[in-house]
């Protein structure tokens, strides 16, 4: 189970620190003013929404820019502590990793949800935001099955009274 464990700690950093890169300079372009980021970031973001048809850049609808901002906002923080986290062996990854997993997993259902009932997103664009589902996924499962390495929740068995 350590090998797992150890492998599915890799690809999660690698993914973490995808989104700690991308989150700011990709990702803040839907919620905030475009001038805000030089013309070569906001040009990639117009060529990856014309290549993979990604509508929901393009057209930012209210509910994929609120995901955003919960990407922003919560998520993206969270990816900076799970960096750290695994770089340093501390004992709250497990925690702040579901976490993580969850709230990444609650979104791309909405947005998987929203591009198969629309029936306009391509397989290329379904299949890049279900690996994220799919990473998401991971994250949760990888906060819920792989110990931790020092003794964090194991706690003392407590004595019980005696009933009379």
């Amino acid at each position: 189970m350590g090998f797992v464990c150890k492998l599915v700690d890799l690809i999660l950093f690698l993914f973490f620190l995808l989104i700690a890169v991308v989150a700011p300079l990709f990702d803040a372009q839907m919620c905030l003013p475009q001038s805000y980021f030089p013309e070569f970031l906001v040009q990639l973001k117009e060529h990856y929404s014309h290549d993979y048809g990604d509508y929901l850049v393009a057209e930012k609808p209210h509910f994929f820019v609120g995901l955003v901002w919960l990407e922003l906002l919560f998520q993206w923080p969270l990816s900076l502590l799970n960096l750290y986290a695994i770089l340093t062996s501390k004992n709250w990854f497990n925690t702040t990793c579901l976490v993580y997993g969850v709230s990444v997993s609650t979104s791309m259902v909405a947005i998987l949800s929203e591009m198969m009932n629309s029936k306009r997103a391509s397989e290329k664009l379904l299949t890049l935001y279900a690996s994220f589902m799919g990473l998401g996924v991971l994250a949760l499962l990888r906060g819920l099955t792989c110990s931790s390495r020092t003794s964090v929740g194991k706690r003392p068995a407590l004595a019980r009274k005696k009933r009379a």
